[in-house]
């Protein structure tokens, strides 16, 4: 495989990605890879925590015979602008830019487009497809298929039982209630009007949270007509596996769900129990065989392989 830079436009601002290319002279069937939360750059790398989810992936994707563009969210990595004043639509915005670049690039075929979303890049990846992106398929990891708010306060329930003993001990003692806690800073959040905040002493991109809170999923999955695949492991602390069933029941065309045993929201296996911080350990790990297994297998099945067809 080769990597080519493709910086694109997008709002006033020139956003920084790679174009990764399988051998062959093309056109290639092509996937936009969409990363997680926060800032992250094309890699899916954060400065504290190197996942490196649309790198593995884009790696996997060449070497099936798919060309795929990854690229720098704003305020990251080479691309400018200030990630905290960037919000949920933005974000699709951005997405929907990047989706276009790839379009027009010569080494790709424009009828063979997939998109490929890793927790916030699987709901960006939604938006995109419920605008009526021209796409030949929706692959969602570690998708959620219900509002942000929703999302959120079932993450506090599920991870406040996998917190640290001594932790859990300050909570009991201070009869804080974790998702409550959470709910009053969504309170705070909805109160706000800027680009970003000061809640409990952290500076927040409030208008990313308030986007994402209203934000319900189940409308644009409704619109989805082309194939879909959703993979969400059994051990995911940030997305429920039971949503799984609710996108295959919400989406239109043909879908393909899986919930991995052992695999967390990093994409990797593990054999213990969930945690947070455990996340810096598996970002170390490949990922998961059987992930990449998946989105290769289904990438090839829906917009084929190698040269044009």
């Amino acid at each position: 495989m080769r990597e080519l830079p493709l910086p694109f436009a997008c709002g006033g601002r020139r956003l920084s990605g790679t174009l990764a290319l399988p051998d062959g002279p093309g056109p290639h069937p092509a996937v936009l890879l969409l990363p997680g939360s926060g800032p992250v750059d094309r890699d899916s790398d954060h400065r504290r925590m190197p996942l490196g989810v649309t790198r593995l992936l884009a790696h996997a994707l060449a070497g099936a015979g798919l060309a795929s563009l990854r690229y720098d969210k704003r305020g990251v990595g080479a691309s400018p602008g200030d990630w905290r004043r960037a919000g949920l639509h933005d974000n699709v915005d951005d997405a929907q830019a990047a989706l276009a670049a790839l379009a027009a690039r010569g080494e790709v075929d424009a009828g063979r487009l997939l998109l490929l979303g890793h927790s916030e890049g699987a709901v960006l990846a939604t938006a995109l497809a419920g605008r009526g992106a021209d796409v030949a398929g929706l692959g969602l990891l570690c998708g959620a298929a219900r509002p942000g708010e929703e999302v959120l306060r079932w993450q506090a329930r599920r991870i406040a039982p996998t917190l640290p003993a001594p932790v859990r001990a300050v909570l009991r003692l201070l009869r804080t209630d974790l998702e409550a806690r959470v709910a009053a800073n969504h309170a705070r959040v909805r109160a706000t009007t800027g680009d970003t905040a000061r809640i409990g002493g952290v500076r927040l991109n409030a208008r990313w949270v308030r986007e994402y809170l209203a934000y319900d999923p189940a409308a644009d999955l409704a619109r989805v007509r082309v194939p879909v695949l959703a993979v969400t492991g059994e051990k995911d602390l940030q997305v429920d596996p039971d949503d799984l069933a609710v996108i295959a029941g919400l989406v239109r065309g043909p879908v393909e769900t899986h919930r991995l045993p052992d695999v967390t929201h990093t994409l990797r296996a593990r054999s213990g129990p969930p945690s947070l911080r455990a996340y810096r350990r598996e970002a170390r790990l490949p990922l998961d065989p059987r992930v990449t297994a998946l989105v290769t297998g289904w990438a090839v099945r829906t917009a084929g392989g190698g040269a044009g067809r």
